[in-house]
């Protein structure tokens, strides 16, 4: 069957997320006479609000959003049955234009522990430090000042965080520092700081940092709502890309089948979703996937879709002062501050010895092989948010959310638990996802979440703004039980004991997490960059194994997980990756 070739370009990417816009435009801004094209299936986003105020972020989520994909998995009976899903972006920018804008940067040591040449960690500083514009603080020796994306602080200081704070300090034992996000700080109380412009409160994106701010260059081209179907090879080489309409950007469009061409390269950047898609439906990957499907094998490297990593994520409702709750009903620039400072500090926690102590012995080997002497390695963040934020995943369409309501959140970072995303077929021949979360698969996965559940009440009681549990979205304790939640008039005093958890109440918090726990959408490692031999997918310069003129950047590259929310690496993997071509190119990008 043959297709029309509508042009050729230089450079094809096949998805437009966020490191797909950090190395076109690098690319573009070093060389702009090569021709750039970026396919992506989700639609532009220039100055569209729900993209660029933060106080729009949350509508991306909504059932109906075009915005994100809404990738859904097996059912796992360690979720008690349930059915995980996790969102990507799906726009221009990628997750860049849909996050909560967090800025929590990886420790340095997670890079190193790639073993990878080229991206160790003192080679990866100065290009994290070239991406961002640090508003924060001056002089700090890991931070940038003069890149394309801005991080600020929050702006305003509201109550609930300074509270989480203070009780930090106090009742939680934890030292105060400003900035944690230095690549080695961890187990300490700080301000969780933002990817917005100080100045004018936006967002501070790659789609709008790294191409918008490039539209005079007539070389650079998006063209959104166009899915990537496979990619073409002659002799193994990589010279083209296929493509369709989007069917939900562009459900009227239509569907038949086009080609460009790449006279230089095909860089593939669809996450760690559409990436490992994309080349099993090239012919890369497992025989026993590609035939299942009738794919007719290309390159046999099983590791594609293998090693899925993300971060896992519990939300917890407590109901608050009548302050917040006026707050949020106020006049639109005030809810445009908090829309962005609903956030506003965190702990990279980690286990002091009596913690550990009374965590399940389940999580000890698991301290004892990977945290232990690791101590900038941190097991979980706890942090909050200033409203309600139900628990997705657990039924409460007939409750009445509470008039005034603050949320713990808490989620570790270094889960043992490793799935997997793989194309299959239905009886009727309709493509669909193979996607295992293989959430809390691992036994010692759990343990820190059931711990995070009762130090943040702890904390959280213990706030000013504390009037209670919101009961609906907390475990279902057994009747009688001391940890029953309930109303209350204030918090209770910094040194009121902890409360007492039976053997039946500890059950119920683990049923609890399995009926609630979501990822942080923060997914990885599905092409992984690591020895074909030990089921990698990419070499140290992003070339896939057994065909040449095709490289993966994006977060599917990782092949470990890393300890910060992942937009700062997903830019970081652009920086290194535009370094990389360019190289190759043989372009000048001083």
């Amino acid at each position: 069957m043959s297709h029309p070739i509508l042009s050729e370009f230089d450079i094809v990417f096949a998805g437009g997320g966020t490191t797909a816009c950090v190395v076109a435009g690098r690319l573009a801004a070093y060389d702009p006479s090569l021709r750039i094209l970026i396919l992506e299936a989700g639609q532009h986003t220039l100055n569209k609000p729900i993209h660029v105020q933060p106080s729009q972020a949350f509508l991306n989520l909504a059932p109906t959003s075009t915005t994100v994909t809404f990738n859904i998995g097996n059912p796992s009976p360690h979720l008690n049955g349930r059915v995980p899903i996790v969102y990507s972006g799906r726009c221009v920018g990628g997750g860049s234009c849909v996050n909560f804008m967090a800025y929590t940067r990886a420790p340095a040591s997670d890079y190193d522990d790639w073993g990878v040449d080229g991206w160790e960690s003192l080679k990866l500083i100065p290009l994290m430090k070239k991406l961002e514009k640090y508003e924060v603080q001056p002089d700090r020796p890991t931070h940038g000042y003069d890149g394309p994306i801005k991080v600020s602080s929050s702006g305003c200081n509201m109550g609930i965080s300074n509270e989480f704070i203070q009780v930090g300090a106090t009742y939680h034992k934890r030292q105060y520092a400003e900035d944690t996000d230095d690549l080695e700080t961890c187990n300490t109380y700080s301000p969780c700081q933002k990817y917005f412009d100080g100045s004018t409160g936006m967002r501070s994106d790659a789609a709008h940092h790294y191409i918008y701010n490039q539209a005079h260059n007539p070389n650079l081209h998006v063209w959104d709502g166009k899915r990537v179907k496979r990619i073409i090879f002659e002799n193994k080489r990589a010279v083209g890309v296929e493509f369709t309409s989007d069917p939900v950007s562009f459900p009227d469009a239509d569907q038949s089948s086009s080609i460009v061409r790449a006279s230089k390269l095909v860089i593939v950047s669809a996450g760690a979703f559409g990436s490992p898609t994309i080349l099993e439906r090239s012919g890369i990957g497992a025989e026993a996937i590609l035939k299942r499907c009738g794919i007719e094998q290309l390159v046999n490297l099983p590791g594609v879709g293998e090693n899925y990593r993300d971060h896992y994520l519990a939300l917890v409702p407590y109901l608050a002062t009548d302050d917040i709750a006026t707050l949020f009903r106020g006049d639109s620039i005030l809810q445009q501050s908090l829309a962005r400072n609903s956030l506003d500090s965190k702990i990279k926690w980690r286990p002091d010895d009596e913690e550990l102590k009374v965590m399940s012995p389940a999580f000890q080997p698991r301290w004892k092989e990977f945290f232990q002497d690791r101590p900038d390695k941190a097991v979980a963040v706890f942090t909050h948010f200033a409203q309600y934020l139900p628990p997705p995943s657990r039924s409460l369409s007939n409750i009445l959310a509470p008039r005034s309501s603050m949320t713990a959140c808490y989620y570790i970072i270094y889960p043992v638990s490793v799935g997997s995303v793989h194309i299959n077929v239905t009886e009727h021949g309709k493509e669909q996802m193979d996607f295992n979360t293989s959430i809390l698969d691992d036994p010692s996965d759990i343990v820190p979440l059931n711990f995070g559940y009762k130090k943040t009440r702890e904390i959280f009681r213990r706030m000013a703004s504390y009037r209670g549990e919101f009961a609906a979205g907390h475990p279902d304790f057994p009747e009688g039980s001391a940890a029953a939640c309930r109303e209350a008039s204030g918090p209770v005093d910094l040194n009121a004991p902890d409360i007492v958890y039976t053997a039946e109440d500890d059950e119920a918090i683990d049923r609890f997490h399995r009926d609630i726990v979501q990822t942080m959408s923060h997914s990885l490692g599905t092409c992984a960059m690591k020895p074909e031999a030990d089921r990698g997918v990419v070499d140290a310069r992003l070339n896939v194994y057994g065909v040449s003129n095709l490289k993966v950047a994006d977060m599917s590259i990782s092949p470990l997980n890393v300890g910060g929310n992942t937009y700062s690496t997903a830019l970081l993997i652009g920086e290194r990756a535009a370094m990389i071509i360019t190289e190759d190119l043989g372009i000048d990008c001083v």
